[in-house]
């Protein structure tokens, strides 16, 4: 029987205020969403990864890193480790999607929810669907937590009556002080939300290639 794990977290939000600068009373002009799939328990390779890559920063244990805190030879540093480590362990793959917001149409707008498990299901029902189980780890703190059971239910219905597979989808929310494949994967998120929101492309520039990346609602 097949089975993995696989970790979400996203970087940006879901408003649609781009009156006023982001930062300063604006909302995101981008969302991204990453994800870490982890088949054989290959979890194990991002424990140990975020554990060293602290080691080196002397980051208590216990302690949690922002990507914000970090600066540019630190997110690069970042994204060639994490690029070398997917290299090497060939098992582990990473995705992202990001959504250019202000190209959302308006009635989409008015439930940003709806837009967030479309984009989780675009990226990751392709993935899901090869495994007999999928342990599907979310970020407790996300923007989406609220909306309940509605993500799983959905992802669940999804494979089951579009995708006609049997997998069985089992979700238990995590945050990222206790998950370090999610403190993993928020890094990643950070890596493309920094390039799209920001224009820094060195880590991006390193990561993208072993990445799985997709863009929504871009101008051509």
């Amino acid at each position: 029987m097949s089975r993995c794990v696989i970790y979400l977290d996203e970087s940006g939000d879901l408003g649609f205020t781009f009156a006023a600068p982001y930062r300063d009373g604006g909302s995101s002009r981008h969302l991204t969403l990453a994800a870490a799939v982890c088949p054989d328990g290959s979890q194990k390779y991002l424990k140990r990864f975020i554990s060293d890559f602290y080691k080196d920063r002397g980051v208590a244990a216990g302690s949690e890193l922002k990507w914000v805190d970090l600066d540019a030879a630190g997110r690069l540093d970042f994204a060639k480790r994490a690029a070398r480590m997917v290299r090497t362990r060939g098992v582990l793959a990473v995705h992202s999607m990001t959504v250019y917001k202000q190209r959302v149409l308006p009635h989409i707008q008015a439930d940003p929810n709806k837009l967030y498990n479309y984009m989780v299901a675009l990226m990751l029902l392709p993935v899901m669907k090869k495994f007999d189980e999928v342990c599907f780890v979310p970020d407790a703190r996300s923007i989406k937590v609220k909306s309940g059971n509605s993500l799983h239910d959905y992802l669940q219905t999804k494979l089951w009556f579009d995708e006609g597979v049997l997998t069985k989808l089992e979700t238990n929310p995590s945050d990222s002080e206790k998950s370090r494949p999610l403190h993993f994967v928020d890094y990643v998120c950070g890596v493309f939300q920094s390039f799209h929101e920001d224009r820094q492309a060195d880590a991006r520039d390193a990561l993208a290639p072993v990445t799985n990346c997709r863009k929504l609602y871009f101008p051509p």
